[in-house]
């Protein structure tokens, strides 16, 4: 579905060509193209300014249907994001005017001062994301996506960059199943069903599944994960994913929250708050999915996927505030609030994974507090880690993908805060100020002798409209971030 060519538009019927304008420069070594952009904007109310639109319909000069200008700004304002968010929006009108293909021309490396990989991935991204359509429960499919998206470049381009279109299509293609996974509604998605489609996967790209169910985690004492499916008729699962390499020497652990429905348990949320509840098991998905993508992408160092799969709800068997649960590592918790339970699965699959792989990095991605989306929002999400070298590693990844995230504290001193009087620890604090950093350093009470980090994506997992090159639902966010930063450890 994504291509690069390097025909000659003057010989070859092309059925739609998309031509990116800068405001300000001409951004494109083809003559013919510079010349027909000069003609767009002798179109008064086409000037290049970013959202601007044009359309001609069977210019002389080249053999297209029709040639959509499209509006960029100013040169200094392109980056990276601008270009994933131009070509998301070119595929989506592609879509809403029922058509099937698009040629989109590439700007010239020389002239945008960007690298041309650079360009590329992030046209590339933003065009195969947004020709992603979730309508799987809907009886009416009115719209289909484009069968085709080429983008048009020079010939050594074409040539030096073709791998780079697979690599492309193996991490959207994980972010899409990851956005799938989370927009699949909750009946549909209990913890068995929602690992069948995790193992199904998985096993298509040789990745090596095991899985415990009820029955194994009783009996390795997965105290924690149990406390928190108690409340659910819908049995609890721990998934782990590995991709080996014959030789690595390095492991990476990823560890991802996976609620299936989060009620709150019989600390039961209110109903505004219920409904996106769904999308609980975001880190889950996004781990599965970075798995799968990674078998792809076949990198240097062993990567183990440690995704816990519960739902949490209330019950007469459900765990009470109060309670007081041991988990795998020995420590014993005090339920503080059953609403408080992504920590709780975690700690269990943290506490697993470090005994067992004994990796040299160990990530965990959760939509883990609404505290952190008060803190930096609906679009950023919260990193902690006592590594300067991780924190920046994953800084620098999302800014290259726009999955951003930002460094948050992990102060020694509010440790006190979740103290118990009765048990190790009780899994909420004594305050109801500063909850992300609460709830990190409760998860780095189970963490020892790795280089670890917590990436809070509560805020960006699942967006209440659709973007330039995102549905409105679950965004898939963490799949290019984890892809991109595995590329770079």
């Amino acid at each position: 579905m994504l291509h690069l060519t390097a025909v000659d538009i003057t010989k070859t019927k092309i059925a739609s060509l998309v031509i990116p304008v800068c405001e300000d420069k001409d951004i494109h070594e083809n003559t013919l193209l510079s010349g027909l952009i000069r003609q767009a904007k002798k179109i008064k109310e086409f000037t290049g300014d970013k959202g601007d639109e044009v359309i001609f319909y069977h210019p002389k000069e080249i053999k297209a249907d029709r040639v959509v200008f499209i509006g960029l700004g100013n040169l200094d304002k392109i980056d990276m994001e601008s270009l994933r968010e131009m070509t998301g929006k070119v595929t989506k009108g592609m879509i809403r005017k029922k058509l099937q293909e698009v040629l989109i021309a590439v700007p010239s490396a020389k002239k945008i001062k960007l690298e041309m990989p650079s360009i590329l991935e992030s046209m590339l991204e933003g065009a195969y994301l947004g020709n992603h359509l979730y309508d799987r429960y809907k009886k009416e499919k009115k719209y289909k996506p484009l069968k085709r998206i080429t983008f048009l470049v020079k010939p050594d381009e074409a040539k030096t960059y073709k791998k780079l279109t697979s690599r492309i299509r193996a991490i959207c293609n994980g972010t899409i199943l990851a956005r799938e996974w989370i927009n699949t509604p909750p009946n549909d998605k209990k913890p068995e069903r929602l690992t069948r489609s995790m193992i199904t996967l998985a096993k298509k790209e040789n990745l090596k599944v095991t899985v415990f169910d009820e029955k194994m985690l009783k009996q390795k004492k997965f105290g924690a994960i149990l406390a928190v499916a108690a409340g659910s008729q819908s049995k609890p699962r721990l998934v782990i994913l590995e991709l080996g390499h014959k030789k690595a020497k390095d492991t990476i652990v990823l560890v991802g929250k996976g609620i299936t429905f989060d009620s709150g348990g019989i600390n039961l949320k209110p109903s505004a708050s219920l409904a996106d509840m769904k999308s609980d098991m975001s880190g889950a998905a996004a781990v599965a999915a970075t798995l799968i993508a990674a078998a792809k992408l076949k990198p240097q160092f062993n990567v183990i996927g440690v995704i816990p799969v519960v739902e949490n709800m209330p019950s007469g068997n459900a765990s009470r505030p109060g309670d007081i649960v041991k988990s795998y590592n020995g420590k014993t918790i005090e339920i503080g609030n059953t609403d408080a339970e992504g920590r709780l699965i975690l700690i269990d699959a943290i506490a697993f994974a470090l005994e067992k792989y004994k990796p040299q990095i160990l990530i965990d991605m959760a939509t883990l507090t609404g505290a952190c989306v008060v803190a930096l929002g609906e679009k950023i999400a919260g990193v902690f880690t006592p590594d300067d070298k991780l924190a920046d590693a994953i800084i620098q990844s999302g800014n290259k993908t726009h999955e951003r995230c930002w460094r948050m504290p992990l102060p020694e001193d509010y440790k006190e805060l979740f103290k118990s009087d009765i048990a190790d620890l009780n899994n909420v604090a004594n305050t109801r100020y500063g909850g992300a950093i609460t709830a990190a350093l409760f998860l780095s009470e189970f963490v020892t002798d790795v280089r670890w980090a917590h990436i809070d994506i509560a805020g960006p997992a699942f967006a209440q409209k659709a973007s330039a090159y995102c549905g409105a639902g679950g965004t898939g966010f963490g799949v290019r971030l984890l892809c991109d930063l595995l590329d770079n450890l």
